[in-house]
């Protein structure tokens, strides 16, 4: 049934959005087929929502999920072999872990969330919910997935998440392998992390040759799927850009050379502050990092803040993520990531808004599809009572999720107090 979205305060994802009065927004279907004054618009034939002066928006979009974890605090890190053994060791627990996928997309949907990157899963079982959402079969926001990484041996989420590549000629194979399964794009894992680092003020060190990223990322091109990758130092940033990397994910401090490498091979970096937060500033009590894990932590939420701040400065696309998964960094917070976008690197609210929505759609290749309420679209969009333009924290309760057309009243979510307790501190 066709369907009217009235009485409403327009926000409509472009860079200087600003509210506008009187809207109607009408869909059929699946497609938005007007934005009009309301007063221009013959209903008879529509199903009529009021939204009763309430503000409607692009749904967001999250450059950086991993559908498989839950962000739940621990007071030891996860062994990421172990957990995913388990989790494929038989029919039974193998059952578990497709529920926790469905559940997890579902959250991510009611949150707001209406599309999604998933950058490092269990096998193929990112394309799999993927494709039971896009056949209506499971309820969830629009998936481009990554399945499963390439990561070399002693790398980030090696043997786990991501296979272990020892050679170039390996490292194609395994892109060649998770191909197979129609992926959205690849993802390597070129430096290790924060968990990874052995020496304090050492984070990020580089675990791929440049040699097998060149090599994966011109297998990943002949076969039309762009590559993200795991950078967290210059040295990793460099090489991921001369090598053929599309999107720096997480990023580091830029000297000018790899400003100059992200404007020559048009590259972008996707900034994920939400996962570094809580290693850089919590109190190691809450936290339960060690000492090094602490510094390492505060010397990556530096190194992401200051790249996005560069990036910026020079015309270099930033994108929105929130590396979902990690410690304290849930399915339902992609909200949080645009207040801290705001906060940490000074840009004003509407262009926080503005990225999560019309700029990642760009970024992700499905411009032409979502991001914003523009006729011709696909009907993706939230509501909120609020104006997120004078406070984005409004984004943390919605009154609807409309996810391809369809629509979702007053949705709601389980979440973690411990988690929220913590996290709000630093809004």
């Amino acid at each position: 049934m066709k369907k009217a979205f009235t009485n409403l305060m327009l926000l409509d994802g472009s860079e200087n959005m600003i509210p506008q009065r009187d809207c109607a927004v009408l869909v059929d279907d699946d497609k938005i087929t007007a934005v009009l004054p309301q007063k221009e618009c013959k209903l008879e034939d529509y199903e009529v929502i009021d939204l009763k002066g309430q503000y409607l928006m692009p749904g967001l979009i999250n450059l950086h999920v991993h559908i498989p974890a839950s962000g739940k605090p621990r007071k030891k890190p996860m062994d990421a072999k172990r957990s995913v053994k388990f989790a494929t060791a038989n029919a039974l627990t193998r059952k578990y872990m497709e529920h926790m996928y469905k559940a997890y997309c579902r959250m991510e949907l009611l949150s707001g969330v209406t599309t999604f990157r998933s950058v490092g899963g269990v096998e193929n079982y990112d394309t799999w919910i993927r494709d039971l959402i896009l056949a209506d079969k499971v309820v969830g926001p629009r998936i481009l997935a990554g399945n499963m990484a390439v990561s070399v041996p002693e790398g980030h989420m090696a043997g786990s998440l991501a296979y272990e590549a020892t050679t170039p000629k390996e490292a194609v194979e395994y892109v060649r392998e998770i191909a197979k399964d129609k992926p959205d794009l690849i993802k390597l894992m070129i430096t290790g992390g924060v968990l990874d680092a052995t020496v304090k003020g050492e984070p990020g060190v580089l675990k791929m040759a440049p040699e097998l990223v060149k090599r994966a990322c011109e297998e990943a091109h002949k076969l039309g799927l762009p590559v993200a990758a795991h950078v967290e130092s210059p040295e990793g940033m460099r090489v991921a850009l001369e090598n053929g990397v599309d999107t720096i994910e997480h990023g580091a401090r830029p000297d000018p050379e790899i400003l100059r490498l992200f404007q020559e091979h048009r590259a972008v970096h996707v900034a994920t502050l939400s996962p570094a937060l809580p290693y850089a500033l919590f109190d190691p009590e809450v936290s339960h990092v060690t000492d090094m894990e602490k510094y390492n932590g505060e010397v990556v939420f530096r190194g992401i803040i200051e790249c996005a701040k560069q990036c910026l400065a020079n015309d270099i696309p930033v994108g929105l993520g929130t590396d979902t998964g990690c410690p304290y960094v849930t399915h339902y917070d992609m909200w949080r990531e645009l207040q801290y976008f705001h906060k940490c690197c000074g840009v004003p609210n509407s262009f926080a808004l503005y990225t999560a929505t019309k700029r990642n759609a760009e970024i992700a290749g499905i411009g032409e599809i979502t991001g914003s309420i523009e006729a011709g679209k696909c009907a993706d969009f939230i509501v909120c009572a609020k104006n997120p333009l004078e406070d984005l924290t409004v984004l943390r309760n919605l009154s609807m999720v409309v996810a391809r057309g369809h629509v979702i009243r007053e949705p709601k979510i389980k979440k973690m107090p411990q988690v929220e307790a913590e996290l709000d501190k630093f809004l």
